[in-house]
């Protein structure tokens, strides 16, 4: 079976990135002495004073909608849109207030669309936040029938001394790395061409299903962790997969062992099998079953790791942080068993 990459299956990252660049030169028009940070970054921030700072963060679902639609299955994607918002607000150090939704179809389907927002219900509730509001879009033939999409939009609290991540980020430093519950959110364009490609049925029923799984919500297991000032930064692994690790600090480079497959989501034994992507444009595409980055001073390691198990996640030290020589760029060594790969960031 032949390879098929993520550029082929209609999703060209290098042009989103440069459109992301063009908007953050168009909205520095918009920023004042108040906003602490805008685009780039894992959430904006916006001080309402000197002791408290508002973080704000926008997402979507993508294409695992389709999915979705598929199976008939609407209440997990509502979770998901929730998740994707609230653990990139976590990033930055903030517990999620409340969350706003939006929702745009052809023509109302009533049912579907409380399956969505229980979803949305459920995963507010996960995260401990209100979902205050929202917008429903109705738009006759806008939306093929039966399908919609949705928006998801959500608002924390950070005092300005705990905003994630911490400066003090250095060689040394211990990597832990937070289990997914498998593809999350991301690389389902990909994921579906992939799925057209099996003709196992009972197979594909059973990936379609595993594939819909929620994106896990981090916030009761690492918050705590962050009131506490025990960690100090997190990533999250979303879009362009271990890519996102330099948001840290691309004053270091990042080794990273990934731990043993037998202990990792199986779905994506699937998604290497299938795709025969190269392990390089597999770790920037997927989680490959870590959800979460956590950097930590090595003191506080098994602290760290008794905590997140007694709260219900599985973790394991994954890596170190290392040093950077001057005038080189920053870097992530990833390595999967015999498998390598080197992220320039």
């Amino acid at each position: 079976m032949a390879t098929l990459n993520y550029a082929e299956s209609g999703v060209n990252r290098e042009a989103a990135d440069q459109f992301v660049d063009r908007i953050a030169l168009l909205s520095k028009k918009t920023l004042n002495r108040r906003v602490k940070a805008s685009i780039g970054g894992y959430a904006s921030l916006f001080e309402l004073d000197r002791k408290r700072w508002l973080a704000a963060s926008t997402d979507g679902v993508g294409t695992k909608l389709k999915l979705a639609f598929r199976l008939g299955e609407h209440r997990t994607v509502g979770i998901d849109l929730v998740a994707m918002s609230v653990n990139d607000i976590l990033c930055v150090g903030a517990e999620p207030l409340f969350f706003l939704d939006y929702f745009a179809t052809g023509k109302l389907e009533t049912g579907i669309a409380e399956q969505v927002l229980e979803g949305i219900v459920a995963g507010c509730r996960a995260a401990g936040c209100a979902l205050v509001g929202g917008e429903t879009a109705e738009m006759p033939d806008f939306y093929a029938a039966g399908e919609y999409d949705l928006g998801g939009f959500a608002v924390g609290y950070v005092e300005p001394s705990r905003v994630l991540p911490r400066a003090d980020i250095k060689p040394g430093d211990s990597l832990i790395g937070v289990r997914s519950s498998g593809c999350h959110s991301n690389g389902f364009s990909l994921l579906r061409k992939l799925l057209d490609r099996e003709y196992n049925t009972e197979m594909k029923s059973q990936l379609e299903r595993e594939l819909l799984t929620p994106t896990r919500i981090y916030v009761r297991s690492l918050g705590p962790l962050i009131s506490g000032r025990q960690v100090k930064g997190l990533a999250h692994i979303t879009g362009s997969g271990f890519l996102n690790v330099p948001r840290l600090s691309e004053k270091v480079n990042y080794e990273i062992q990934l731990p043993p497959r037998s202990e990792l989501p199986g779905i994506f034994d699937w998604v290497r099998a299938s795709s025969k992507l190269s392990f390089a444009e597999l770790a920037q595409t997927f989680n490959l079953g870590i959800g979460m980055v956590v950097v930590v001073a090595p003191a506080k390691v098994k602290q760290v790791l008794r905590q997140l198990k007694k709260r219900g996640e599985t973790a394991w030290v994954i890596g170190e942080v290392q040093k950077k020589s001057k005038g080189t760029e920053c870097e992530v060594i990833l390595r999967d068993g015999a498998d390598s790969a080197r992220l320039i960031y």
